[in-house]
């Protein structure tokens, strides 16, 4: 801590990183340890983050993120949307294709950022607010397959064919790295088969997005 920083402001962010972290929720007990703090400055906390939504506290007393957490999280897509831009525009001149940055949103997969290539003749209508099912299409698969990899790897590109449009071929690399954001990068094409040097570029594009959001 400096002489610029609030102890109390740093603590409440702490409460909600830990909470983030957790799917059950942490008693009081629990977030003391973790802190280093006393029950009492927790309650505090706790009762001045709940004032705001931004954490609830269940009926046997564990404190988990409040719905306060989704309004605020709702901004954070036009900052990641600037942020992903100039690697998509990149990826959308050089493979010719329409490239896309998407995010997990619920049980779906949500088009936040849409770039379309200046110089085809023809390409994908893919807009951005465009959702689909995780467990469809190469944005999604990609996004699930980095939900499975463990410590001993890192996952790759995602090819598809004809799963959310007839005829148009997809692949992507899901955002590895980056704290509270789950997506993908990748493009989509009207093609049988996505040519071979696509998959590696789509995965440096996540790689560069990845980057800029760090």
């Amino acid at each position: 801590m400096t002489a610029e920083t609030s102890q109390t402001l740093d603590r409440g962010l702490r409460v909600l990183k830990l909470l983030a972290d957790t799917d059950h929720g942490l008693t009081v007990t629990e977030l003391s340890n973790k802190l280093g703090v006393n029950r009492t400055v927790v309650y505090r906390l706790l009762a001045t983050l709940e004032q705001h939504a931004l954490v609830r506290r269940d009926l046997g007393g564990r404190a988990r993120v409040g719905l306060g957490v989704l309004r605020l999280g709702r901004q954070v897509h036009p900052l990641v949307r600037e942020a992903a831009l100039p690697a998509l525009r990149s990826l959308a001149e050089d493979i010719g294709a329409t490239a896309h940055l998407t995010l997990v949103d619920g049980s779906d997969a949500l088009a936040v950022a849409v770039v379309e290539p200046t110089w085809t003749d023809y390409h994908v209508a893919y807009r951005a607010g465009f959702r689909h099912p995780l467990d469809r299409g190469a944005a999604g698969r990609a996004i699930l397959s980095a939900r499975k990899t463990t410590e001993a790897g890192h996952p790759g590109y995602t090819l598809t064919h004809g799963e959310l449009e007839a005829g148009a071929s997809g692949a992507a690399a899901p955002l590895v790295g980056v704290s509270g954001v789950e997506g993908s990068v990748g493009v989509v094409m009207l093609a049988d088969a996505v040519p071979e040097r696509v998959g590696p570029r789509v995965l440096d594009a996540a790689r560069e997005v990845a980057d800029a959001l760090r």
